[in-house]
């Protein structure tokens, strides 16, 4: 029995790796992705050649502003709804991006993006750092929640091209409604509850 349950918590842990990986494959592919889009953003919604790097500036600007206050939201809320929340975030800023009729609806679904990345980055590493021991195990998971988000970035310019080509460009946006709604079914399964924070309240209380 001691055994059938440890390849069980095993068996958890796993997935929840492979989910928060996932997540931080999400957070780089945002970074790249619509880069290739840009030509075809630009003529679609009638950018000037000065403002169209707004739609990738505003991730990346939104996401290290808000990074730090990410992370204390992530420890005030707790992880799991903090994750949820991002991918959340995600989903609903692509979806108004792709269907974006302006260039200030698609820069500000951009910036939202970047928020949601705020949350995610360090709701996924202190997951990690929750689920997994310190020593081999948590190194081993840091290094493969590492190895996806440098994925992520080749992936973004590929997939940009690929969805571009393929479908016009809402369709690097329309893909992470997809891509986060997944994540979002797969937490409610995967993810442990986040620990009551009573005992942390009664403290602050003294």
């Amino acid at each position: 029995m001691p055994s059938l349950s440890a390849a069980r918590a095993h068996r958890s842990l796993g997935w929840s790796l492979a989910l928060l990986a996932f997540a931080q494959l999400i957070y780089s592919l945002d970074i790249n992705i619509v880069f290739v889009a840009l030509p075809e953003i630009g003529a679609g919604l009638g950018f000037s050649e000065q403002t169209l790097q707004w739609v990738v500036s505003a991730y990346t600007v939104f996401c290290g502003g808000f990074l730090l206050l990410g992370g204390r939201a992530v420890d005030l809320l707790g992880q799991r709804r903090m994750f949820i929340g991002a991918l959340w975030l995600y989903a609903l800023s692509s979806l108004v991006g792709g269907l974006a009729w302006n260039p200030a609806v698609i820069v500000i679904a951009r910036a939202v993006q970047g928020i949601g990345a705020a949350l995610l980055f360090p709701s996924t590493l202190s997951l990690i750092n929750r689920l997994f021991e310190e020593g081999p195990p948590r190194n081993r998971a840091l290094a493969i929640w590492g190895g996806a988000g440098a994925s992520g970035l080749t992936l973004g310019s590929l997939a940009g091209g690929v969805l571009t080509s393929a479908y016009g460009w809402p369709s690097v946006f329309f893909v992470n409604v997809l891509l986060a709604g997944i994540a979002i079914v797969a937490a409610f399964l995967v993810i442990p509850k986040d620990a009551p924070r009573a005992a942390a309240s009664t403290c602050r209380a003294r």
